[in-house]
């Protein structure tokens, strides 16, 4: 017997009120704005700036004791990982700690420093420290230049693509969906003041990905429809193609946040703001699919002969826009 979130055949009317969702979407859009020109992002080391330590140590890494003497020199942001490598021997456990640069500094103090190096040893005294390495504001510049690059890139080629496969009104659905969730996000990070550093970015570009996914689907399935029913209204293939593909939406999107949910829980602090960041956009993004890309395409309407070779048999051809 299998498990079904969704019943076989649906028929629920998703653009009985369009106007009002996607306005809704709209004004949404432009409160994330709002709030990130008054609230900015909480940018973490990678942006901000600061001063990365590796250290050596005989004994296995605890990071969790690491941060809890670190913590105590009120310091702000600080991320301790481990360092993995094939080539270590069985006694030489690496680890890299950034902290912040403090306020009024590109970087952090020697004198700091110093501290920093005393807790640690406190807790493991074979502790060595083998690099100490700044990164300026300068640097930090150039990374946020970087990311905004690379979220641009990605929605072009999004554009190219589906514009290729589909026609440019899917293409400007599709992007629009993307825009529609990199905004929301930017506005709950900057709302919520989470640590915004380059995974929230690796983010980002996976709810692009996510999201173009299920838009794509339900695209494939319009266009299936559009050859099928020739003369039904726009607005009811799109209703009908979000229905069939309505059960393998919610279960993708289901099972993808109960791995998400499970990793938010437990899986820490030094991957919870991506994590967050997966949760709400699989959530956003299976919203956008539905009503942001496919109400911009039932605002544009298309005008295409879906079938080329059976078209003066047929006799039509389908062109409609949005009809309220």
């Amino acid at each position: 017997m299998r498990l079904k979130l969704v019943p076989q055949d649906t028929s629920i009317p998703f653009f009985k009120h369009w106007k009002t969702t996607f306005g809704g979407s709209i004004v949404a859009m432009v409160l994330s704005l709002v709030i990130f020109a008054i609230m900015g992002l909480n940018f973490g080391i990678d942006f901000r700036g600061g001063t990365s330590i590796r250290t050596q140590a005989e004994e296995p890494v605890d990071v969790g004791a690491y941060r809890d003497a670190i913590m105590g020199l009120d310091l702000g942001d600080v991320a301790i990982t481990e360092v993995f490598d094939p080539g270590f021997a069985e006694d030489q456990n690496v680890a890299m700690i950034r902290i912040q640069a403090q306020e009024g500094e590109e970087a952090i103090t020697p004198q700091i420093i110093a501290e920093v190096e005393q807790a640690l040893i406190g807790v493991d005294p074979t502790l060595s420290f083998t690099s100490v390495e700044s990164v300026g504001p300068k640097v930090s510049g150039e990374l946020i230049q970087a990311a905004v690059l690379a979220v641009t890139l990605a929605l072009a080629a999004v554009l190219f693509y589906i514009w290729l496969r589909f026609e440019w009104q899917f293409s400007l659905g599709a992007v629009a969906a993307l825009v529609h969730d990199i905004v929301l996000t930017i506005g709950i990070f900057s709302l919520l003041q989470i640590r915004f550093d380059l995974a929230i970015i690796a983010a980002l570009l996976t709810i692009v990905g996510y999201s173009l996914n299920d838009t794509v689907v339900v695209f494939d399935r319009v266009r299936e429809n559009l050859i099928k029913f020739k003369k039904r209204p726009f607005k009811e293939v799109l209703n009908l193609s979000i229905n069939e593909t309505l059960s393998r939406t919610v279960m993708t999107s289901v099972t993808t946040l109960l791995a998400l949910i499970a990793l938010f829980t437990l899986g820490g602090d030094v991957i919870r703001g991506f994590v967050f960041a997966m949760i709400w956009g699989v959530i956003v993004g299976t919203y956008s699919s539905v009503y942001v890309a496919s109400s911009v395409l039932l605002y544009l309407g298309v005008t295409r002969d879906w079938a080329k070779e059976d078209a003066e048999k047929a006799g039509t051809q389908f062109s409609t826009g949005a009809k309220g």
